[in-house]
């Protein structure tokens, strides 16, 4: 595995060097990676058939008790417990993932893996690729997705979990109250030509099965609810 902190003019050469080299798994916190360079190493990634790459622009991962490969305080996470629940997050914030991660340690819910997939425009890994992964994780008895406005990777998602997804999810769209082409924080965080706001994205997600939360202060109490609804929490 391999982390990249360098500057947005040497992540490319960073990527394709780890990719080179069979590396399996690379992790791209750098910020400001010009588009068409994150374009050009993710596409190289791919076709290279052994590397999966994980942002740029992202806090990386963080499976609580096995690894932390990122810049997710580590002492804010619990360890999944045998019996569960553990809950798999997913965001394309990072300062949102620490928030829900910290939500749940401090109900006492377990966390499986904690995944900040960036904000770019174009990144490596998307929402689809870990929910579905997991889908189909024994040890995640429940999902968190935390998205942002701009794009339609949440639209994409909410057909995947329509479609595919049984695991109780809980999710949260940043941006309610973004002006329509002003960029908010993220590359990727733009609302152009009256596409991706955050109205179209709950709107999809509640359509597939996924409780929407109106504050990201009310992402844990949501899922220990969902949790309860299930059956999976006493």
């Amino acid at each position: 595995m391999a982390v990249v902190f360098v500057p947005p003019k040497f992540t490319k050469g960073a990527v394709v060097e780890a990719v080179d080299a069979a590396v399996p798994l690379v992790v791209v916190i750098t910020e400001g990676v010009p588009v068409k360079d994150t374009a050009e190493f993710f596409q190289y990634a791919e076709n290279s058939g052994t590397t999966r790459v994980i942002g740029p622009n992202c806090p990386g991962i963080i499976s609580p008790g096995k690894c932390n490969i990122g810049i997710t305080a580590g002492e804010i996470a619990q360890n999944p417990t045998a019996g569960g629940p553990n809950v798999g997050i997913v965001s394309r914030s990072g300062t949102l993932t620490y928030e829900a991660v910290w939500q749940l340690t401090s109900r006492g819910i377990g966390q499986s893996s904690c995944i900040g997939i960036g904000g770019d425009p174009v990144n490596g890994t998307n929402f689809i690729d870990v929910i579905d992964a997991f889908n189909q994780d024994e040890g995640t008895d429940a999902i968190i997705m935390i998205g942002e406005i701009g794009g339609s990777a949440e639209e994409e998602a909410a057909e995947f979990i329509k479609a595919n997804v049984k695991k109780p999810m809980v999710g949260f769209i940043a941006g309610n109250t973004a002006p329509p082409g002003k960029r908010m924080g993220h590359a990727g965080a733009i609302i152009a030509g009256g596409k991706g706001t955050a109205k179209e994205k709950v709107e999809a997600l509640e359509a597939a099965g996924v409780m929407m939360s109106p504050s990201p202060a009310r992402l844990g109490e949501m899922m220990e609810g969902r949790l309860r609804e299930a059956g999976l929490l006493g």
